[in-house]
């Protein structure tokens, strides 16, 4: 139950995308004590979502995120709230805000803390092709970046077909179950924090428009990776042909066993044509591009 002290704790609900629209929903269903949210007009992240759209109507006030840091404070402070929970947010919290909860700060993020702090983890775990990642909920003590005393994390495992769009489900279907054990853990003091070892920490960088642009010069598996880390609710991988882009959708590699017949052919020729994909030729084997977002005519002839 999300009580302390007999009554419901007060929290002030702070995201701007899909992911946290599904969190604040689920906090709506446990029916904790969202008394403010905090959200954006506008937002340059693929999976940007105004929370002031999604909450059923319900009369909780709403502010839009702001540089002036004082109003947006003035704004907390009369709410009183005792927590706030900071998910699916990509600005750092200064710490004059992080003094306003009663309590405290929590934050969310999509791996294995300490592990890969930082920028677009879910796109940065399929591209570099990691075996698993995790849901993590930290407590924000201070400005550094997914930094702060680990209260809960679980383990998930990715597969070769995994995909952003799967990965992503993957996340929120694992965190949503965490959301009550976040309230026991402010409840019950004598719950353990998880320590963490500083030689573990490393940070990921801001994804930048030319890491979405595919080089067929890489190897068939590294862009089909890059393919799949930038599916849906991301805008997709991109390569240019005739002064034109193009988004692909979907993606396959190719057998290794059309290596040796394909050796003296040069990254990003046709290969072959087909009703419903066409074949390229990478720096290491090749790769079959079965959907994109807008059509493209092609022939043997052509490269990319």
């Amino acid at each position: 139950m999300s009580f302390l002290n007999g009554h419901k704790m007060r929290i002030i609900f702070i995201g701007s995308s899909k992911s946290s629209g599904y969190l604040l929903k689920q906090c709506f269903k446990l029916k904790f004590n969202i008394v403010g949210i905090v959200t954006k007009k506008k937002s340059w992240n693929d999976d940007f979502l105004d929370l002031s759209k999604i909450y059923y109507n319900k009369q909780i006030p709403y502010i839009y995120w702001d540089k002036d840091i004082k109003k947006i404070s003035t704004w907390a402070k009369k709410l009183k709230p005792e927590l706030f929970f900071c998910f699916g947010w990509s600005d750092i919290i200064k710490k004059n805000l992080l003094k306003i909860p009663k309590i405290s700060t929590v934050g969310f993020h999509p791996t294995l803390l300490p592990l890969n702090r930082g920028r677009h983890p879910i796109i940065w775990s399929i591209f570099l092709g990691l075996k698993k990642t995790g849901s993590t909920f930290f407590e924000i003590k201070n400005e550094k970046v997914d930094s702060g005393p680990i209260i809960y994390k679980k383990q998930i495992f990715l597969t070769k077909n995994d995909n952003a769009t799967s990965l992503y489900k993957k996340i929120l279907n694992v965190s949503k179950k965490q959301l009550p054990d976040i309230i026991k853990y402010f409840e019950n003091k004598k719950i353990k924090k998880i320590q963490i070892k500083l030689k573990k920490i490393n940070y990921w960088r801001k994804r930048d428009t030319i890491d979405e642009i595919i080089d067929w010069r890489m190897s068939s598996e590294t862009i089909y990776k890059l393919i799949q880390s930038l599916q849906y609710p991301y805008k997709f991988s991109s390569f240019k042909f005739r002064n034109k882009i193009y988004r692909v959708e979907k993606a396959k590699v190719l057998k290794k066993k059309n290596i040796k017949s394909i050796v003296n052919f040069e990254p990003g020729k046709i290969l072959k044509v087909g009703k419903t994909f066409f074949d390229v030729k990478c720096g290491i084997g090749s790769i079959r591009i079965l959907k994109l977002k807008n059509k493209i005519n092609l022939n043997k002839t052509f490269y990319l």
